[in-house]
């Protein structure tokens, strides 16, 4: 255990000297903030302007998330960084000298990065909440309103989640350019695309992004039959599937 404790706090400190992480982690909480307040501000300025239909759908709670999707784009290149980075520098060889049970390498670098993911995702969903409830005036949610809570706990585990899911895909790839063209496109476009596609759109749902989002609304998201629960536990089976082939693939390969 007190290996384990050692090679944590090795990932920790490498986390801390990589310049990417600082500036990734700062970009999801701007990108995450901005977009939020920006949507929250339209919808209040437009909502006496919208019909019976769409004030009966508005969610304020979830419009609190609506720049999660985006700012994710920085948590997830901080995934992949710190575990691909080693690969594309060399600097694996000397990780794995000094800490040559790989379980303990890997498991270490994924608590590391997963807690950094879980405090940053913290404050990203705080500040998105707080600041979109701001800007919605008269039309704001609050924490004791119906689903509140349940989609602020459940944002930060989403977001969290995908980041170890990042991470367990880098270290299965072993290449930042690679794991990010995957990532990148699958997240923020093509998934999005494929749950408008009838029949399509029906395997699409299970995708762990578009999957474990509806933890983020108060009611589901589109033709979908996943609900809050079922898509988080979607997701959490497509992380512990990555976070498993990543230490397969760190087990079993050279560095």
């Amino acid at each position: 255990m007190a290996d384990f404790g050692a090679a944590v706090s090795f990932e920790w400190g490498k986390i801390r000297t990589l310049r990417s992480s600082i500036w990734n982690l700062a970009m999801f909480l701007l990108i995450s903030v901005f977009l939020a307040v920006a949507s929250a501000y339209f919808l209040d300025s437009t909502y006496d302007k919208m019909d019976a239909a769409d004030r009966a759908a508005f969610d304020p709670i979830g419009t609190g998330f609506g720049g999660l999707r985006l700012g994710l784009i920085a948590l997830v290149i901080f995934g992949v960084l710190i575990v691909s980075s080693e690969y594309s520098s060399g600097t694996i060889r000397s990780s794995l000298a000094a800490v040559p049970r790989r379980g303990v390498f890997y498991g270490s670098k994924l608590l590391a990065g997963g807690l950094v993911a879980l405090a940053a995702s913290t404050v990203v969903v705080l500040a998105s909440f707080a600041a979109t409830q701001v800007m919605l005036g008269e039309h704001k949610a609050s924490l004791g309103d119906p689903g509140a809570l349940r989609a602020i706990v459940g944002a930060i585990i989403y977001t969290t989640l995908l980041c170890v899911f990042a991470m367990g895909l880098a270290a299965v790839l072993r290449s930042s350019a690679l794991t990010i063209g995957i990532l990148f496109p699958l997240f923020f476009m093509v998934s999005t695309i494929l749950t408008s596609i009838p029949k399509v759109g029906k395997v699409a749902q299970f995708l762990p992004d578009v999957a474990g989002a509806q933890i983020l609304y108060r009611e589901p998201q589109g033709s979908t039959v996943l609900n809050a629960w079922t898509g988080l536990a979607v997701l959490i089976a497509w992380t512990l599937a990555a976070v498993v082939g990543g230490y397969l693939a760190v087990r079993r390969r050279d560095a």
